[in-house]
């Protein structure tokens, strides 16, 4: 029980509102009471007690303030507390005396009980049962001589405290001897601690502290109430260390009498009576932080770094300077702490003394049972390891879940815990056919030389283990088969015995790069397992912060306990002289700059209680003392011979240094209990609940203010302010409240302070449970500041500057109340106030204190069960408009783009789509509600659905569904999912952590689960969780799962882990010291960094992040290397551990940000892996890339490629304008006609993939250095930094203007030749084929890249994102519209200058080109060679004469212009098309970027481009801009390019005159006439909604009579047609025998029974521009002979049939 006097003040720390300083209140004085009247009181208080059985804490007050100005108003419960006098309990205490065996005694209870004031007076201090204080309620709680609680207080206890509420329940601070109505015993402990509770004794000497006993002695001195202490468990750890360096800890015996008296420092930390007592119960204090030695912890440190050892007499002549000296060490070593006191951990002890006092620690921890809220588990060795912001509720019920969590998978079990890696297996279907047979080679180790034998791939595993164990061993029977395993050679992974071998990804990969599958027979005992978890690790505490010590965090470190310790130190030796100082002045001065530094460390939160203190105090300063401090010092005694005298008047200055006190324990208090995101608050506090759902309280709070301003946003920002918002399912419940504007306050730091009554427009009956407050601050930037770093850009509207979010329900579904400093991560935080630097990288934050309603009953929700409804209807008894509409919406791929009457009408049909499972998702999205009365019917839908496939429920992790059932169902759903398939989606999963309202989650737990059931999930599971400790908002929450994975994962793994993490800290200061360097510097930074890396490899094997299978020995530091592009990556070699294996190379990037890499090669693999499902092997290249930390990662270096660039500009600069480039390059690597048939399938294949996958998903800066091709034809894309449509720019316009990258090298490889075959139209029914495939699974990729929305990438951050690649599937049409739609994809992009241009650009800067290529090499597409003003001298005059149609080979329009040249009399004529015009000017802005070039006309034109309006008016513009470009610089009217341009052609000289227009012939042919006829045409023939669909496909092999290339085009009919009214016909293709057309001719409104009545008339001609067209073959086909009601797809050949 927490029983407060009457008078005392209490301020709640959870308050609603502002803590205040409370007003000086004279608290009445105790009454003398004898012995039987005592005794009286007691009877009468237990009898209250046992009467309000449940009441366990102090009832918290609620306060109002409605102004900053307005004082807190206190109000108080009085209440008596029970009592017990020593004189009636002696002989009890005699007795117990009596049983102590001095023997027994540790050296520490041995010297309490010698120098204990009441053993020299014969009264027996009871040696410790057991503690019964709450964890690590420390030594600056003790007892006054009544029993009565003291705090640490500066002179005389204050006759004014403002309390705090409890944080543990009464029970476990119970004072007296007897059994309580709840069942608690004084000797036995309700809430063991974690730690020891000491407790000093005053009178005694200063240096004692021991563990409290169950009972207290009690000193007769009057009848003082007794409080329990409110301390949180870490805050008490703080005040151990005031204790632990006292000076009997230092030296073993009593400080002299003069000592005593010379400096006193007390504790004022809560209430206390107004009395001047003891002060002598203070004594035991020694707070002087210089009178420690240093010697043991500077050589510690001095070790640890190994920055040798430093002069051991090293002090510091201030205080403060001993501080920082000890903090700046600190702030260098994060070594775990350990018990015995070797090294220091996370904090530094100052001497010897607490190193002993914890060696005792350990031995009683030992001796307790450690229990906390029902988590049974015994103590981690890091026992004084909990600092300031220890573990709270939700994190021990977290780590208690996690420990259960493990329990399930036992180490003995082999399934889950083998210790090595599995190879991966990926079903598909056998393209080759059930009989593909695959040839295998075996080493074992009785045999010299490999066993080869060949298998089929369908074949188990265990079946090739029989066959190799035949080799071995004749009579198989006596062999247990399951004893052995195929390991990988060269890689530390083993194939699966219960699958089939061709199943795995080794296999399927040795088949697409046609090398040698290579294996190895070993037992199971033999395979290394060096990754298992062994029985300690099932042993080993869960504790989920003791591994996080060696991951480099992003985020500032936690305030170190050690700092805080020793500012009080200091605090109290300056309060000391501040009271017995004649020049007050000065040493108040110093009292105030600690306090100063404490707040500082406290992440620079000031509250208004201290502000108000130290004003108070400045005050009292200049007030005339009333007398000295050793008068006010010996009041103490005075008081004691007479306890209900008058008290002398106090000294004002000893109030206001008892105010500040109180005030910095209160800012403690807060800051313990807001370090976290629920308070640690007893749940055993028996106060009582309200449900949430009839709560009609409007839900507010108040914003206090902005804590930890650095002076850089001061000088930057004029005004902040906050936006409030309340989200749920990702969305705001109402629109955002946003707070008024204020500018910055200074009082110790910069603060904004808002002080500011929010009042959301809901009640708290209508919150959903996962309401989460968001709020978000932005800046008003500073006009007239020039300091900023965008002061010279236009400054448009406020900036962004954080965003924190709170949960309004916590764990345990309490609403949240009181106080809560949020903290706020920002990138943009300078340099902190306090001048703490931070580690490279790290975020910084500032404190946002928010005042929450505090009632004396808790809001608890509850939630309801769900309906019992069982309505399930047929949608096929709906009507059809409504049937349509239903269906129409669940045919949609995504809840992407529901309309509202969407959602409305699907949430009012919701019973009827049961028959379609996958709808869930759109129905709880159309749900209009999700309070407390809604969630009935949505829970009973949901546990009557269908169970979805895991794929389809991973949607339901989206932060559109945060309600925890949803996505507890969504996981059950999701188990399913196999090991393997589990690693392609885990990014998603791990983003999908950040939409969980609580830590403990079904969702967490299941990756937990999977990572203690596969190695390679694990794996990948620590460096995704590691990169996203980077996320403001999120970084806190992984560190906490990262903590917890670590803590279960096992020793073995863990060490591995680190090693990878060190060595990828190696390569990345590499890294960095390369790029830093330039020139030839460059290289001997590699070597000497490699070199570095190379002592690593002395003491280490070491796995590889991008996998865990390949394990390296050492480097060839010879074959490492650098690339020379902007990035500057390393190229690094190493040497594989399994001598069997080949040399691994991978690349090392930093600078750059690689996730949106891993996700475009994450989503590449998916698709790669839905085609061969499908039986469509596009022989795509997945490698791999994993981004090891902020801007850095690792990418696996594809062996035998190179990029496009480097094979094109081996045929010059211009080489991207040729065709053969390509072609050639793999002839070299492919000289036989067998090996580059085989090559060329290859390209055609994976170019195909290729197009299909860059394409959805808007891949672009697409230049020929990102583009690579392996010696095989493989062809992959590389570097995808632009994705989803946001496209590289060029100036102003964009580089990748083409859909996808198909340019004439490559149709050259595809077509074997220049001219178009039907390899060509492979390509297209490839493309086509896998373009359709993906879009089946559309909403598989919406939804995972709907869940890396919030994972920062800048391109894929809204829903425009995922718009952009719905639209690229086409969700609304059918698969032959699809068809047509990426045929023409095909048709623009191989028809693409841009591209080529593109690539052009990319050759010039990448060979620094600077001036043109020599006169062999051309600078213009149509012109052989480069022509220059010296050659063919100056041009005098240049215009555009006119402008001539042209039909060859399609009708289009060219300009004449008139050129003449200096001694010419004569002009000459050119001819250039609009195209050439803007070649020119692009390359000129390439060559002249710095100069401003006339403009160019638009390309871009409404309507028709070629006719002759448009002509006329690109005439007059044309001829504008070539009269500015001849009249600008000389440097470009005289540049090579120019006259390159106007330099006649040899097209030009074949013109006669400018009046030679080739026109067509009069009079077109009534019919076209016949030539020869063959050839076969590729129809798809199908019929819906009345309406007849003839696809034109592909046409081959056509013929001519004169063997010239027709220009064919196709025309049907259906006959009988009289009239010709069914005429439909194709666009031309030039100049080929197998055009590919894909158009669909359509024939509308026609009934079934009419068409089979009609034949269907296709005739195919060849469109030719001087003469007549002439037939080249047709087909009739009878309609009646097809199955309309499905699509028919087939060849059919072409012949001599009649024609229309």
């Amino acid at each position: 029980m927490d029983i407060c006097s009457c008078g005392m003040a209490q301020i709640s720390s959870s308050n609603g509102f502002k803590q205040r300083s409370s007003p000086s209140l004279s608290a009445p004085r105790a009454k003398d009471v004898d012995k039987e009247e005592a005794l009286q009181m007691e009877a009468e208080a237990l009898a209250k007690m046992q009467k309000e059985r449940g009441v366990a804490g102090s009832k918290q007050t609620f306060h109002s303030l409605s102004s900053p100005r307005q004082k807190a108003q206190t109000h108080n419960k009085q209440d008596h507390d029970l009592m017990v006098f020593p004189e009636a309990d002696a002989k009890s205490m005699e007795d117990k005396l009596s049983t102590i065996d001095i023997e027994k005694l540790t050296h520490a209870e041995l010297e309490k009980l010698l120098l204990d004031d009441n053993f020299e007076s014969s009264k027996v201090p009871t040696l410790p049962a057991s503690p019964v204080l709450s964890p690590s309620v420390s030594s600056q709680f003790y007892l006054g001589p009544t029993g009565q609680r003291r705090q640490w207080t500066p002179g005389i206890p204050a006759p004014v405290t403002c309390t705090l509420p409890p944080i543990y329940t009464s029970a476990s601070y119970t004072k007296q001897t007897g059994v309580f109505q709840n069942g608690f015993h004084p000797s036995m402990s309700s809430y063991p601690p974690r730690e020891p509770i000491y407790l000093g004794l005053p009178r005694q000497s200063q240096y004692i502290s021991y563990p409290l006993a169950a009972t207290t002695p009690f000193h007769p001195h009057g009848s003082l109430p007794f409080y329990s202490p409110v301390l949180t468990p870490e805050m008490a750890k703080v005040f151990d260390k005031i204790a632990s360096t006292s000076e009997f800890l230092r030296n073993g015996k009593s400080s002299t009498d003069l000592e005593m008296t010379s400096i006193k420092s007390a504790v004022s930390n809560l209430p206390a009576a107004e009395s001047c007592g003891d002060v002598s119960k203070f004594d035991w204090l020694d707070l002087d932080p210089l009178s420690k030695p240093k010697v043991d912890t500077l050589e510690t440190l001095n070790k640890a770094e190994g920055d040798g050892e430093r002069p051991s007499g090293m002090t510091a002549e201030d205080p403060w300077d001993a501080v920082l000296l000890e903090e700046k060490l600190l702030l260098n070593c994060h070594l775990e702490r350990k018990v015995n006191g070797k090294s220091s951990g996370a904090t530094v002890t100052r001497s010897q003394s607490l190193n002993m006092r914890t060696t005792q620690l350990a031995k009683l921890q030992g001796q307790t049972s450690q229990k906390d809220n029902g988590t049974t588990g015994t103590l981690t060795e890091n026992v004084l390891l909990q600092a300031i912001e220890g573990q709270n509720q939700e994190l021990s019920a977290f780590s208690e879940a996690v420990t259960k969590l493990r329990t399930k998978f036992p180490y003995t079990d082999q399934q889950t815990n083998p210790g090595f890696v599995l190879s991966p297996i990926m079903l598909q279907r056998n393209i080759s056919g059930e009989s593909a047979s695959i040839k295998v080679s075996i080493e074992i180790e009785e045999f010299q030389q490999p066993v080869t034998f060949t298998c089929d791939v369908s074949s188990p595993v265990e079946l090739i283990i029989m066959q190799a164990l035949c080799w071995v061993h004749d009579d198989l029977n006596e062999v247990d088969i399951g004893s052995y395993i195929l390991k990988v050679c060269g890689q530390e992974e083993v194939l699966q015995n219960k699958h089939c071998i061709g199943s795995h990804e080794y296999i399927q990969s040795c088949r697409k790069w046609d090398t040698d599958i290579s294996l190895q027979l070993l037992t199971r005992s033999a395979m290394c397992s060096d990754l298992a978890r062994t029985e300690d690790d099932d042993r080993t505490p869960v504790h989920l912060t003791k591994h996080l010590h060696k991951v480099e965090k992003p985020f500032r470190e936690p305030i170190i306990r050690s700092s805080i310790e020793e500012l009080l130190e200091v605090y109290h030796k300056q309060v000391n002289i501040a009271l017995k100082n004649e020049n007050q002045h000065k040493a108040v001065d110093h009292v105030i700059k600690t306090v100063r530094k404490i707040c500082s460390t406290l992440d620079c939160v000031e509250t208004p209680a201290i502000t108000e203190s130290v004003k108070k105090l400045r005050r009292a300063v200049n007030l005339p003392r009333i007398k000295n401090a050793e008068v006010s010092l010996k009041c103490g005694d005075d008081n004691s011979k007479s306890p209900s005298g008058s008290l002398r008047p106090e000294h004002p200055l000893k109030v206001s240094i008892d105010q500040l006190t109180r005030a910095v324990e209160a800012l403690l208090q807060l800051h313990t209990n807001s370090c976290s995101s629920s308070a640690a608050i007893s749940p055993e506090e028996s106060k009582s609940t309200k449900e949430a759902w009839t709560a009609t309280e409007h839900l507010q709070f108040t914003i206090f203010a902005a804590h930890g301003i650095s002076s850089g946003w001061v000088s930057n920002y004029e005004k902040y302010y906050l936006i409030c918002s309340l989200t749920h399912n990702g969305k705001d419940l109402f629109k955002p409240v946003q707070s008024k504007k204020v500018g910055t306050y200074k009082n110790f730091f910069y603060l904004i302070k808002w002080d500011e009554l929010i009042i959301f427009p809901i009640q708290i009956s209508q919150l959903p449970l996962e309401s989460v407050l968001r709020l978000t601050l932005f800046g008003i930037l500073n006009q007239s500041s020039g300091s900023s770093p965008d002061s010279n850009k236009q400054r448009k509207g406020p900036e962004n500057l954080g965003q924190v979010s709170l949960p309004l329900f916590d764990f345990r579904r309490l609403l949240t109340s009181g106080t809560k400093l949020l903290q706020l991560w920002t990138t943009s935080h300078p340099h902190h106030v306090s001048g703490m630097t931070s580690k490279k990288g790290n975020m910084e934050r500032i404190v946002l204190q928010i005042d929450f309603p505090s009632h004396t009953f808790d809001i608890e929700y509850k939630i309801p069960q769900a309906a019992k409804t069982t309505v399930h209807y047929s949608v096929e008894t709906l009507e059809k408009p409504l049937r349509e509409r239903l269906l129409a919406i669940l045919s949609k791929d995504s809840t992407i783009g529901l309309s509202k009457e969407d959602k409305e009408f699907l949430w009012e049909k919701r019973h009827y789509c049961h028959s379609h499972p996958n709808s869930l998702p759109k129905i709880l999205v159309s749900a209009p509600h999700w309070d407390w009365a809604s969630l009935p019917e949505i829970y009973s839908l949901l546990q009557r659905w269908p169970p979805l496939s895991p794929l389809a429920a991973l949607e339901l992790l989206d932060s559109k569904f945060a309600d925890q059932e949803i996505r507890n169902t969504a996981v059950n759903w999701i188990e399913t999912l196999s090991d393997d398939e589990l690693t392609d989606f885990l990014p998603q999963f791990v983003q999908a952590l950040k939409y969980e309202t609580y830590l403990d989650s079904a969702l967490v737990k299941f990756l937990l689960a999977r990572a203690l059931g596969s190695i390679r999930i694990a794996h990948y599971l620590y460096w995704l969780l590691k990169d996203t400790l980077y996320d403001t908002k999120f970084g806190v929450r992984y560190e906490q799962i990262l903590g917890a994975f670590l803590s279960v994962c096992g020793k073995r793994l863990r060490e591995e882990l680190e090693k990878q993490t060190r060595l990828v800290q190696l390569f990345g200061m590499v890294a960095e010291r390369v790029k830093q360097m330039s020139g030839s510097a460059r290289q001997a930074a590699l070597q000497n960094g490699m070199e570095r890396v190379q002592l690593f490899f002395l003491k280490n094997k070491c796995r590889l992040p991008l996998n865990p299978s390949l394990v390296a020995k050492e480097l060839n530091i010879k074959a490492c290397s650098f690339f020379s592009s902007n990035a500057v990556p390393l190229k690094v070699a190493l040497i594989n551990a399994d001598p069997l294996g080949e040399e691994i190379n991978v690349m090392f990037k930093v600078g750059e940000d690689l996730r949106q890499d891993m996700l475009a090669l994450q989503m590449i693999k998916i698709m790669d892996k839905i085609w061969l499902q499908e039986g469509l092997d596009l022989r795509m290249v997945i490698f791999k890339c994993l981004s090891t930390g902020k801007d850095r990662g690792m990418v696996e270096l594809v062996p035998a490629s190179d990029t496009l660039r480097k094979i094109q500009v081996e045929y010059g600069v211009t080489g991207s304008f040729k065709d053969k480039p390509l072609a050639e390059w793999l002839r070299k690597y492919n000289p036989t006609e067998e090996e580059y048939e085989k090559a060329s399938e290859n390209f055609i294949y994976s170019c195909a993939g290729c197009c299909v996958a860059t394409y959805v998903l808007g891949i672009c800066d697409r230049h020929n250095d990102n583009i690579m091709l392996r010696n095989t034809g493989h062809m992959f894309h590389i570097d995808f930094g632009k994705f989803l449509g946001h496209a590289q720019m060029f100036g102003s316009f964009k580089r990748d203007r083409a859909p996808f990258v198909l340019t004439s090298d490559m149709a050259y490889v595809i077509n074997g030749g220049e001219k178009p075959t039907i390899r060509f139209q492979l390509f297209v029914d490839l493309c086509c084929q896998a373009y359709n495939l993906i879009r089946k699974h559309a909403s598989l990729f919406l939804n995972l890249l709907s869940l890396m929305l919030s994972s920062g990438l800048p391109e894929l951050s809204g829903v425009q994102d995922l718009k952009y690649v719905q639209d690229a599937l086409q969700p609304q049409t059918t698969d032959a519209e699809a068809t047509i739609f990426f045929t023409r994809l095909i048709e623009s992009s191989l028809g693409s200058v841009a591209t080529k241009f593109n690539f052009f650009i990319h050759n010039l800067a990448q060979l620094r080109f600077s001036g043109l290529p020599s006169n062999d090499e051309p600078i213009l597409s149509f012109s052989a060679k480069t022509y220059s003003l010296k050659q063919d001298g100056r041009i005098k005059q240049v215009s555009v004469f006119t402008y001539q149609k042209r039909y060859n080979p399609d009708k289009h329009y060219i300009y004449v212009v008139r050129v003449l040249r200096e001694g010419q009399v004569e002009p000459t004529f050119v001819f250039r098309t609009f195209d050439e015009f803007q070649e020119l000017h692009n390359k000129l802005g390439i060559l002249f970027p710095l100069w401003k070039l006339p403009g160019f006309p638009n390309k871009m034109v409404l309507g028709r481009t070629h006719i002759k309006d448009v002509a006329a008016k690109r005439k007059v513009e044309l001829n504008s801009y070539i009269q500015s470009l001849m009249n600008s610089s000389p440097e470009v009217a005289e540049c090579d390019l120019v006259y390159t341009f106007f330099h006649p052609l040899l097209r030009d000289d074949k013109v006669e005159g400018i009046d030679g227009i080739a026109r067509p012939a009069d009079t077109s042919p009534s019919s076209p006439t016949s030539g020869k006829v063959g050839g076969e045409v590729k129809l798809s023939i199908s019929y819906r909604n009345s309406t007849l669909f003839v696809m034109v496909m592909h046409i081959k092999d056509l013929v001519t009579e004169d063997g010239a290339d027709p220009n064919p085009y196709v025309k049907t009919y259906l006959l009988p047609d009289m009239h010709k009214t069914s005429k439909r016909k194709t666009k031309i293709s030039r100049k080929t025998r197998n055009p590919t057309f894909n158009e669909m001719l359509v024939y509308s409104g026609y009934s079934m029974e009419t068409l089979k009545q009609r034949e269907l008339q296709l005739s195919v001609l060849s469109a030719e521009s001087l003469r007549e067209n002439f037939f080249l073959g047709g087909i009739t086909l009878p309609l009646k002979d097809f199955n309309l009601s499905k699509e028919t797809v087939n060849w059919y050949r072409l012949t001599a049939v009649p024609y229309l």
